[in-house]
């Protein structure tokens, strides 16, 4: 099939999808469907919770079978550092993706349990370089959340990659430009960290986000910090949270991005349960209405 250069730009908009939990992709999918998500990511976390990923290709591709939609992105978000079994699983979800039509992998930087960021360093440069090599050969790109898991710099959980200090490190020590991050602004807000300041620096090496938002109490921060003792922060979103999504998506679309915006749900305070595809569907209308709607040619361009 010939494709015009007008078709050819067409193909380069952003598209917006959602994030569904692996063990209930298929389920789940089903209620998805036609409500206009364009893109799927199916989630995993710490386990592939006794899924059969060879089966779950075969019956995902039958429920988007004569959709538009596609399923763009396998996370298995896990910590490969210290656990050589998560390290062996994520490397079958990337040697995998490919039959779920996937072009990204996502997953966390992995920690020494307790210790600092820095500890990891080390052990996390052998390590991915060896699993970007691996998605390179597969034809995938493989992304680092941006999520703190509740760790802080002196005690990490399971993934070192959640503050821009350690990335500087992390991408001196793998150079593959198939490597970088899965990025979201909540992951930063909630860190004080401007995330629209931040992408402007980071976006280059942005290789999947997450559409999620966060609202921040900045009474709650004046009066009580953000040690935990005062809640501050709620995930939402977007539509509802703080963040100009049409900044990101335009310094996203400036900086040459042209993968897909995945919401991921089920954190809302206020949209969740028998309100989540509410949620759900206005923050995929909004990030529509973000990207500028629907793709359309401009008659005087050739």
């Amino acid at each position: 099939m010939h494709v015009t250069e007008q078709e050819e730009i067409s193909m380069k908009q952003i598209k917006i999808g959602t994030c569904v939990p692996g063990p209930v992709a298929e389920e789940w999918l089903k209620g998805f469907v036609g409500k206009g998500f364009e893109t799927f990511s199916l989630n995993f976390h710490m386990s592939l919770e006794g899924t059969d990923l060879d089966k779950l290709a075969l019956s995902t591709e039958q429920i988007l079978a004569g959709t538009d939609s596609k399923i763009t992105t396998l996370g298995y978000y896990c910590n490969p550092i210290q656990y050589p079994e998560h390290r062996k699983t994520l490397e079958k979800v990337i040697c995998t993706a490919e039959k779920f039509g996937a072009t990204h992998v996502s997953t966390f930087a992995g920690a020494w349990e307790g210790k600092p960021v820095e500890s990891a360093y080390e052990e996390f440069g052998k390590v991915f370089r060896e699993l970007a090599e691996l998605a390179e050969e597969k034809g995938v790109k493989l992304g680092i959340e941006n999520c703190l898991m509740d760790g802080t710099w002196e005690h990490a959980t399971c993934n070192i990659g959640f503050n821009p200090k350690a990335w500087e490190v992390m991408f001196e020590e793998v150079k593959n430009d198939n490597f970088g991050l899965e990025w979201e602004p909540t992951h930063q807000m909630v860190q004080l960290i401007d995330p629209v300041t931040e992408l402007r620096k980071w976006c280059k090496k942005i290789v999947h986000v997450h559409g999620k938002d966060a609202t921040i109490d900045w009474d709650a921060v004046r009066h009580g910090g953000i040690s935990g003792a005062v809640p501050f922060v709620w995930h939402r979103m977007p539509g509802f949270g703080d963040t100009n999504w049409r900044d990101i998506i335009s310094i996203l679309r400036s900086n040459g991005y042209e993968d897909d915006i995945c919401i991921e749900g089920y954190h809302d305070p206020v949209y969740r349960g028998e309100l989540e595809m509410t949620g759900q569907l206005h923050a995929l209308n909004y990030l529509k209405w973000c990207r500028g709607g629907e793709f359309t040619p401009t008659p005087w361009e050739k």
